[in-house]
């Protein structure tokens, strides 16, 4: 067997692992040793997109394997002359909503397809390139990032990981898919209302919002530039960081926390009001948590409840994004989504008195909430109220759409609002099976922080 034959068979290898075992730090250190690199990355990316077919093209909806086999050259030649970049030979996949110099952005819809291309790329991909990754190509999402669900009638709906039948969630559901299929080491994509967590809680991945001022969001296509945040899902809490560290320009603290963690668990229906699977298996994962050690504080937050309260009339998503299609939707409807064109038009109604209403007390809320949980390492919640629904139901039924999009966003909202650092991470669950997104949150600006004791806990859960 020629030394290139045993290179591929170990990319194959590799990237046929669960997400947990092919993490960036484990890529890394593969082509380090020289086992494969990312010519042979490259080279089995293509072929596992061939063979997963649908699951990989509603998936990754435009790949350029000729562009990839050109940068994965380019990064073996400089780590054969000793010189690396951060994210050397990764490959990540983009969110469709991503500009990128002289492509169209669509944004997972047909309204913008007579658009002119983009004349730049967006900040956060350009961060990632000069930081050498890999383009794995550009993903499905949500029409316009506007559902937590991640279904696509123009370009298809990705399958779940863990029952093909099922949703990725949205709106970053092609990202999601790409990194539990093996076709991308991570995703570049961004959360209005929770669209990292929830995919990655439905997917078993960990997905990361970090407070909106740490990653720009120049080029991104907005859909509530007040609550719009661009970050990662990747397999690991430590991905997450790493990639963080290149879209924001900050270095995050790698040591690991030695103390006990104090974890909040808020009094609220956003904990109590959840599916009863749901409620069985997080009881069970405190129980376990007290018995690792961990020290669990039970009580209700005050900012978390104005915040949840505000986001139940309404929020700052649908009157925001109804004015940023405003033009786009009076001339295109017959273009969009019905089921999106359907929320778009339901903000036109909302006044201006009424939208100001609930935008005024953000800061004093935001203020309060960092007060409020400055004694505990983080607020611990389940990240949805359910597990993944059936895709078909949802395609059937615009009600129950409609429902279960408002249930799939609940908890996660709550913490755009407050513009908090908020991660998922999987709890431990059977090989094959939909694991229980936990989401850890802290006020904003505390990515450092938060990213420390979600380290931590997944360190825990994996005894």
């Amino acid at each position: 067997m020629s030394d290139e034959h045993k290179r591929l068979e170990q990319a194959r290898e590799f990237w046929a692992r669960s997400p947990r075992q092919r993490t960036l730090t484990q890529l890394l250190a593969a082509y380090q040793t020289g086992s494969f690199g990312p010519e042979q990355t490259a080279t089995v990316l293509a072929e596992r997109h061939q063979a997963l077919g649908e699951s990989a093209s509603h998936s990754i909806i435009s790949r350029d394997d000729a562009g990839m086999s050109v940068q994965a050259a380019a990064q073996q030649q400089l780590k054969a002359a000793a010189t690396s970049l951060p994210l050397g030979g990764v490959p990540v996949s983009i969110k469709d909503l991503f500009d990128e110099t002289d492509m169209t952005t669509l944004a997972g819809s047909r309204a913008l397809a007579a658009s002119q291309p983009a004349d730049q790329d967006a900040v956060a991909l350009s961060r990632l390139k000069a930081a050498g990754i890999l383009h794995a190509g550009r993903t499905s999402m949500s029409e316009f990032a506007f559902s937590g669900l991640g279904l696509n009638p123009h370009v298809g709906t990705p399958p779940n990981p863990f029952d093909g039948e099922r949703i990725t969630g949205g709106s970053t559901s092609g990202g999601a898919a790409s990194v539990a299929f093996g076709l991308a080491a991570a995703t570049l994509g961004s959360d209005t209302g929770g669209s990292l967590r929830i995919p990655a809680a439905f997917c078993g991945l960990t997905g990361f919002k970090p407070s909106q001022a740490s990653v720009p969001g120049d080029g991104a296509f907005p859909l509530s530039p007040s609550l719009d945040c661009i970050g990662p899902i990747a397999p690991s809490v430590a991905c997450c960081r790493l990639l963080w560290e290149v879209l924001s320009g900050e270095v995050a603290d790698p040591t690991p926390l030695t103390r006990p963690l104090t974890l909040l668990v808020p009094e609220s229906e956003l904990v109590s009001e959840v599916d009863a699977d749901v409620a069985a298996d997080f009881a069970a994962l405190l129980e376990r948590l007290e018995g690792l050690g961990v020290r669990l504080q039970r009580a209700p937050i005050e900012a978390i409840e104005a915040a949840y309260a505000i986001n139940q009339r309404g929020g700052l998503v649908i009157p925001e994004a109804a004015a940023v299609h405003h033009e786009l939707l009076a001339a295109h409807e017959a273009q969009y989504d019905p089921l999106i064109a359907e929320r778009l038009n339901g903000g036109r109604d909302i006044t201006s008195s009424e939208y100001l209403a609930r935008l005024w007390p953000r800061t004093a809320i935001q203020q309060r909430f960092a007060q409020q949980v400055q004694d505990v390492d983080a607020v611990l919640m389940p990240t949805v109220a359910m597990r993944a629904p059936r895709r078909d139901l949802l395609e059937q039924d615009g009600a129950l759409f409609a429902q279960l999009n408002k249930r799939a966003l609940r908890n996660t909202s709550v913490f755009n609002y407050l513009d908090a650092s908020s991660i998922s991470i999987p709890a431990p669950a059977p090989q094959n099976e939909e694991p229980l997104g936990l989401m850890l949150s802290r006020p904003q600006g505390q990515d450092v922080a938060l990213l420390r004791v979600a380290q931590a806990l997944e360190t825990l859960l994996a005894q």
